[in-house]
C-alpha cells in the first residue's frame, strides 16, 4: 500500500464550528477530514464553496435542474482515506481569542461600516497527515487524481496557496515522504492495540480498566483528547456531519472489525 506523509503547520490556525454565538467565533482543536480535502483541493486547483455556488446561480438562471450537490473538491476527493497526527504536547492545542475590526463597507450595518470580531484561533498547531494513495476501494479516477496531487506534493507545484482554516492562516508544509510497502493490518473485534494519532470513537474503546502491576511504576502521563469532527459533508446545505474522534496514549479496544496501517513502527487508523 503507497502512503503519502507530511507534515502542516502554521502560526496560528481556525477551522471554524458553525455552531456560534452573538460574540465569539469558535474553532475546532484540530484539523478534520473536511478541511484537509479542501487543502488537498486547493493544491490540485479544485473550485470551492463559492464556485459551486457561482456554478449553481448560472444553472438556476437557465433553468436547469442539473445542480452541484457538492463543492468540487469534495465530490471528487470524498472516498480518500487520510490519518491525522496531532504532535503537540498531549495532543492538544492552545486556542486564543483574537480580536480585530472587519472596516470594509459590507462588514457591518453599524454606524461606520465596522465589524469587531473575535476569533478563537489555535496557536503553533502541527500535524502528521498520511494520505492513501492507492487504495483498492478507489475508482480509477480517483487513484488519478491521487497521483497528480503526489506529483505535486513532491514537486512543491500548487495551483492554489493552501490555508488553514481561512486566508489569515497560511498553511507550512513540509516533510513530504512516500511509503511504498505500508502494512494493512486486520484487528478483530476485542483487540487491543495502540492508535497513533486520531481514531473514530464509535470503533474503539479505551482500555484503562485494568492496570498491569509494571503500570503502578510507569512515569509516563496518560491523556487523552477527544472532540467531535466534521468526516463527510451532507446533500442538502453542506452542512457538517461530525463524528466523535480520540487521541490518546491510553491504549484501545476494538468495538468490531477494523484496519490500521503500521508505519515507521507507528500504528495509525485512517478516517
Amino acid at each position: 500500500m503507497e502512503i503519502l506523509k507530511f507534515t502542516l503547520s502554521g502560526d496560528t490556525a481556525f477551522f471554524k464550528k458553525p455552531d456560534v454565538n452573538s460574540y465569539y467565533y469558535f474553532t475546532y482543536g484540530n484539523i478534520h477530514k473536511i478541511a484537509l480535502m479542501g487543502i488537498m483541493g486547493a493544491i490540485l486547483g479544485f473550485g470551492g464553496y463559492n464556485q459551486q455556488k457561482i456554478k449553481n446561480d448560472i444553472k438556476k438562471s437557465s433553468k436547469s435542474k442539473e445542480l452541484a450537490v457538492y463543492p468540487e473538491f469534495y465530490e471528487r476527493l470524498k472516498d480518500i482515506e487520510l490519518s491525522i497526527v496531532p504532535l503537540q504536547d498531549k495532543g492538544y492545542t492552545n486556542k486564543k481569542v483574537q480580536v480585530f475590526n472587519n472596516s470594509v463597507g459590507y462588514a457591518s450595518k453599524e454606524e461606520g461600516g465596522n465589524l469587531i470580531v473575535k476569533e478563537q484561533w489555535l496557536e503553533k498547531p502541527i500535524w502528521d497527515i498520511y494520505i492513501s494513495l492507492n487504495d483498492e476501494k478507489y475508482t480509477e479516477e480517483l487513484r488519478d487524481i491521487l497521483k497528480e496531487f503526489k506529483e505535486r506534493m513532491i514537486n512543491r507545484n500548487f495551483v492554489y496557496i493552501p490555508y488553514l482554516g481561512k486566508n489569515d492562516h497560511y498553511a507550512n508544509i513540509t516533510d513530504v515522504k512516500i511509503y511504498e510497502d505500508a502494512k494493512k493490518t486486520y484487528l478483530k473485534q476485542g483487540e487491543i492495540t495502540d492508535i497513533y494519532g486520531l481514531a473514530l470513537d464509535s470503533m474503539f474503546s479505551l482500555e484503562n480498566d485494568s492496570m498491569e502491576e509494571d503500570d503502578l511504576f510507569e512515569t509516563e502521563v496518560k491523556w487523552k483528547y477527544q472532540e467531535r469532527l466534521p468526516i463527510e459533508l451532507e446533500n442538502s446545505w453542506n452542512q457538517y456531519i461530525t463524528s466523535s474522534c480520540i487521541n490518546t496514549n491510553f491504549k484501545l479496544r476494538a468495538k468490531s472489525e477494523t484496519y490500521i496501517f503500521e508505519i515507521d513502527g507507528k500504528r495509525l487508523f485512517f478516517l
